[in-house]
């Protein structure tokens, strides 16, 4: 049995990065990297197996904006159809799907809208094709093999860690529920269109750099570190370590071979402006602590009293065009929605075609 299936999953910001791929056609990493995962970034996939007679014309693959669909980038596209195959050998099955997917906050911007994409399309294949009884485990595996390592915890909820282990299907797991810890994420806008280098590409380089390797020496005393402040609640210690780790992959992708500079000046501004407002919230209890992906955008994660002061902060400077309020997640969810129902851009809306 098989039907259309619409669900959502959210992006997630790495306290400990995954960056270089030790296997990228498998995609294994060289090392474990722990994130919480977001609520407010969301990626939203509509999937239908489409009928045996139409199954000729291969997938087809929409993005939703303003209320209506237009036909995929080419290269996203291509990820999508590449991913669709491998779900397809996966589970055995050979269908070919009409897919439109949507996303709450800015796409190709270092926001992990990859990981948040293809864990809703995992999901939503899923979901259409009834495959009874998918653990979290095989949905992260199936989330992976996108070719994002980082949709690897995007299927699960709370604080989670993906080991990476080669040996496995390099399955992530939830270290604590996102009921743990009411951690907030406001994320400062400096940069909405595509970055100039791609995650993929970063991780293909960054072996290159001379401090790869010291920064996979310093990994398992960090990764300890997050593991024992997540479980105690512990912020200011959680604050320090990741933005150790966020400096340490921008370093990375300074001295790599190409160099890759994503920090705009903006990004820097924030930076300083967040430790300013650290040094104010803790002398009220509080505090703020700023991390990066691969991008110029600056996540600033803080305790729930202080996420008001945060953003009114971020909000107010030059160079910040919007702010994003986001918190702990629990994960991905069925949604009501039907993207493909919505018209084609240009079009009448003639139901689906």
């Amino acid at each position: 049995m098989s039907h259309r299936a619409t669900v959502s999953a959210p992006a997630n910001i790495a306290i400990v990065k995954y960056w270089g791929a030790k296997d990228a056609e498998r995609v294994v990493p060289y090392n474990p990297s722990i994130s919480m995962t977001l609520e407010v970034c969301r990626s939203t996939t509509t999937v239908e197996p489409v009928p045996a007679d139409e199954r000729a014309d291969g997938d087809r693959v929409w993005v939703v904006a303003d209320g209506a669909r237009t036909p995929a980038p080419a290269a996203f596209a291509e990820r999508v159809h590449a991913h669709l195959d491998v779900l397809r050998r996966r589970t055995g099955r050979s269908e070919r799907f009409r897919v439109a997917t949507s996303n709450s906050f800015p796409a190709a911007a270092g926001l992990a809208s990859s990981a948040s994409g293809f864990a809703a399309l995992a999901c939503a294949v899923v979901r259409a094709l009834e495959i009874p009884a998918e653990t979290a485990g095989d949905l992260s595996v199936l989330a992976r093999l996108s070719g994002s390592g980082s949709a690897a915890r995007s299927v699960l909820g709370g604080y989670v860690e993906w080991p990476g282990d080669p040996v496995g299907d390099c399955a992530a797991r939830q270290l604590a529920p996102a009921g743990h810890w009411d951690l907030r994420d406001v994320i400062a806008l400096v940069q909405s269109g595509d970055k100039e280098v791609s995650s993929l590409e970063g991780h293909r380089r960054a072996p290159t750099s001379p401090y790869f390797g010291r920064r996979l020496e310093l990994l398992p005393g960090r990764l300890d570190g997050v593991r024992r402040a997540i479980e105690e609640r512990d912020a200011q210690a959680l604050g320090r370590l990741l933005e150790q780790d966020a400096i340490d992959l921008h370093v990375i992708a300074m001295t790599s071979e190409p160099p890759i500079f994503y920090w705009r000046p903006a990004t820097l501004a924030v930076l300083e402006a967040v430790r300013a407002l650290n040094r104010e919230l803790r002398q009220a209890g509080a505090g703020a602590w700023w991390t990066m992906d691969a991008g110029a955008n600056v996540h600033v994660l803080c305790t729930a009293e202080a996420e008001e002061a945060v953003a009114e902060r971020l909000a107010s400077m030059p160079g910040v065009h919007g702010v994003i309020r986001d918190r702990v997640g629990t994960g991905p969810r069925d949604e009501d929605a039907d993207l493909l129902a919505l018209p084609v851009a240009g079009e009448a809306a003639r139901g689906d075609r």
